[in-house]
């Protein structure tokens, strides 16, 4: 007979329990058991988004746990994105293509419109594989938005799937969370979840013991498993909250020092998970107007509204900084437009200003249209740049309103497929930008770019040996995080729960 594919869903407590990284990891103990197995989120809001190859725009979690899985990313995976680009509005995408802009009572009463498109993704992926591991979001028992829900229990309706309950133990709380979610549900809701899981424990799980007993016989509802507090296992972060926890080395003298500028609208800083990793390298997020004296690279980042960011950049002084500043300065997307002459705006896509001052380090003007670009892009370096030349292929994404006007030749890349010029650099090769989201993830190139700093710094250049390859590294993260929920959770009760003899 046709094997039917099977369905487990994860919600959490509340936001950042740990739900996509418990997803990440099942994906993966499910793909080294033999299965074809997919993630899937039918609503995302994140300003972190990927572009698959087919040009369509995803939230990055689903990523992460689609590379877990050894599958290529779909936006099936995360039907409805939703960026929001102020307080009360949103940009809302739509299986990867943008839908429009909505404020939030706006998108509220959308979403029973919405739910044909998360019905119709979830039928496309369920041809093709043998297992779905979907993902909730923030919790299931908020009262408020129960009515209309697509993305919880409404999704485990869709899917008829069975949900195991996240708890996180490290924020404190986590049985009065469980027994509390589970009691602000309807009936029909609390009995499809089969059982509880409690994360991020830090210590004797013994000690555990009585507490997990006493929910168990107050509720009926067993525990799947403890998973311990990860330590040294590496897996993308999809939210900003993990921006504040990253810098924790010490910047010891011989390092490069980068500072990223945390915009307002910071969008895709997993842009700089790669150069993070690297052993001579030390990173730290700072605000606009903080100190510079003690970096080599200043990085701006992507950002989801362009002109604010710059605005504010100006009001605080930031841009005469930047011009005294004497090391190295990079513009990824956003951060690129904000390094050239003037931005334009003629349709108000992103402001009500037509046009603003660009910081005017680099030769070229950028007009932002109503079109986005998305895209995969493959590329080869201007031989002419040869400080940081590369003879690879260079992979990345590009995602942006904004078109192009270049005022000289000192481009960095070009298009394998179309020969377009992307990204500039100063004389000086100080001063460079560029649209590609993920240059950074390009080994060579990388480490190239960051010899020739220091160089420049007057320090030997690191050798071969001592790189780091970014995917394999992503690959162990994924290993260590299988074995680790597998040491942890009661696998047998898994089968059961998902109902594979």
């Amino acid at each position: 007979g046709i094997f039917l594919m099977k369905t487990i869903m994860i919600q959490g407590t509340g936001s950042s329990v740990g739900k996509s990284v418990i997803v990440a990891g099942l994906c993966r103990i499910f793909y080294e058991l033999g299965y074809k197995v997919t993630p899937f989120k039918a609503q995302n809001m994140a300003l972190n988004s990927f572009i698959t190859r087919d040009g369509k725009e995803m939230g990055r979690a689903q990523v992460v746990q689609a590379e877990a899985s050894c599958i290529e990313p779909s936006a099936d995976m995360n039907p409805i994105l939703i960026k929001p680009n102020s307080d009360t509005g949103a940009q809302v995408i739509i299986h990867g293509k943008v839908y429009g802009n909505m404020s939030a009572a706006k998108y509220h009463d959308f979403k029973k419109e919405a739910k044909k498109f998360v019905v119709e993704s979830f039928n496309r992926l369920s041809e093709k594989f043998d297992i779905m591991i979907i993902e909730g979001a923030g919790s299931p028992a908020e009262i408020n938005l129960m009515e209309n829900d697509i993305v919880n229990m409404g999704m485990a309706e869709i899917a008829d799937a069975p949900v195991i309950l996240v708890g996180d133990i490290d924020k404190g709380g986590v049985f009065a969370s469980l027994v509390g979610t589970l009691s602000l549900l309807p009936d029909k809701d609390k009995e499809r979840i089969k059982a509880f899981l409690i994360n991020k424990f830090r210590g004797d799980k013994s000690l555990l013991q009585p507490g997990l007993y006493e929910i168990e016989t107050l509720t009926s509802v067993p525990f799947l498993g403890v998973i311990p507090y990860l330590k040294d296992v590496y897996i993308q972060e999809e939210d900003g909250v993990a921006v504040d926890s990253y810098l924790k080395k010490d910047l010891t003298l011989n390092e490069i020092k980068v500072a990223i500028v945390h915009l307002p609208h910071i969008s895709n800083f997993t842009d700089f998970d790669a150069l993070e990793k690297e052993p001579d390298v030390a990173l730290k997020y700072i605000n606009i107007g903080d100190n510079l004296d003690e970096f080599d690279i200043v990085i701006i980042p992507g950002s989801k509204n362009t002109i604010d960011d710059l605005c504010k950049i100006y009001s605080t002084g930031f841009h005469k900084q930047l011009k005294r500043f004497s090391g190295f300065i990079i513009g990824i997307c956003g951060g690129f437009q904000m390094l050239g002459q003037k931005i334009f705006d003629p349709l108000h896509v992103e402001s009500n200003k037509e046009e603003i001052e660009g910081l005017k380090f680099l030769n070229f003007t950028t007009v932002i249209e109503k079109d986005k670009i998305t895209k995969q892009v493959k590329v080869k370096m201007n031989k002419s740049i040869k400080e940081f030349f590369t003879q690879d292929t260079l992979k990345g994404y590009e995602i942006h309103m904004g078109k192009n006007t270049y005022f000289d030749d000192n481009y960095l890349f070009e298009n394998i497929e179309d020969s377009g010029k992307d990204g500039l650099c100063s004389s000086d090769k100080k001063i460079w930008g560029s649209y590609i989201h993920g240059i950074f993830d390009n080994n060579t190139f990388r480490r190239n770019f960051l010899n020739y700093v220091r160089k420049v710094k007057g320090l030997n250049p690191l050798s071969e040996s001592s790189f780091v390859d970014y995917s394999k590294y992503k690959e162990e993260g994924f290993k260590k995080l299988a074995q680790i929920i597998k040491d942890n959770i009661d696998m047998n009760m898994l089968f059961k729960i998902l109902n594979i003899d």
